[in-house]
């Protein structure tokens, strides 16, 4: 329920073209069901995807425990899983993890926008989308953008080179921020506990309550200071997050969310500063838009 639009409008696709599909609820920690994933499990299931990171709440699946009720109950379905948010911040082995295909962008690791991988196992045989003459083994024809593929490259190596130091260093930030929001009235944070090792470490999502969200967001962008309300690829939608309606937050909750997303080159002094703007602007933001 809670996938991003790029896995949710290719599967309502299968569904208008005739394919039984079904969308697995989550917890309030934005955690799958994991009953009722394996009720919806049978021989006849062909595909599943599941998001690795949630990009909103930062939620971390259980991916490997999903690969094994998947191998136990439709083993020759095909396990899709978008690790756009969890690459750069995880170690991934999709051969040990179980994974069929994984899909990952480059701009998400400070590479080149426009530039992707997915990881194909043996076990799938995908037929080519783009005919012409052969390129990226058959799949994709056409001239490569290797200028964008040697900065995906790069951009890869400087994300792994000190993973585990640099996932350290955001989830001391990401502690730290979280409880400095909570010490400020009426903010409450979504999404999965800190340090109960189902959360990310470079998303936080608050509900600033009292204050809607397009409102402080475009408050702390004349500021300086960038966030947003909900994915990126549906910032058109004014009816709230998908995401945190799926976990079932009440809607005052839901039209006062913003998230933050943070990056290893992110710093206390950052924080500070975007923490400092907000106790300027909630009071007055909470004046004039409060009954």
């Amino acid at each position: 329920m809670i996938e991003h639009p790029a896995v949710i409008q290719p599967v309502k696709e299968l569904e208008r073209r005739g394919f039984e599909t079904v969308f697995i609820p989550v917890d309030r920690y934005g955690l799958i069901d994991k009953e009722a994933f394996s009720k919806a499990l049978s021989e006849d299931t062909a595909l599943v995807s599941v998001m690795m990171v949630n990009n909103e709440v930062g939620s971390l699946q259980p991916i490997e425990w999903i690969s094994r009720e998947i191998s136990d109950k439709c083993p020759d379905a095909v396990f899709h899983v978008d690790g756009v948010q969890a690459f750069g911040k995880y170690r991934v082995n999709p051969g040990h993890m179980g994974i069929d295909l994984f899909s990952v962008s480059a701009h998400k690791i400070h590479g080149p926008k426009g530039v992707g991988l997915l990881y194909v196992s043996d076990k799938v045989k995908l037929p080519p989308f783009i005919f012409g003459g052969g390129q990226q083994k058959g799949m994709r024809s056409g001239t490569e953008n290797t200028a964008g593929i040697a900065g995906f490259a790069l951009a890869a190596k400087a994300a792994y080179d000190d993973i585990d130091a640099d996932r350290a260093k955001l989830y001391g930030l990401k502690e730290y921020f979280s409880k400095s929001l909570c010490e400020i009235p009426d903010v409450i944070l979504n999404g999965p506990e800190n340090g109960s090792g189902s959360d990310a470490p470079h998303i936080v999502n608050a509900s600033f309550t009292g204050v809607r969200s397009e409102v402080l967001l475009h408050a702390l962008e004349d500021s300086g200071i960038y966030v947003s309300a909900g994915s990126a690829c549906s910032s058109h939608k004014k009816t709230g997050s998908d995401t945190l309606r799926a976990m079932g937050l009440e809607k005052d909750r839901l039209e006062s969310a913003i998230r933050f997303s943070f990056s290893k080159y992110t710093t206390k002094e950052e924080l500070d500063d975007t923490l400092a703007v907000l106790e300027k602007l909630l009071p007055m933001l909470r004046r004039f838009t409060r009954k």
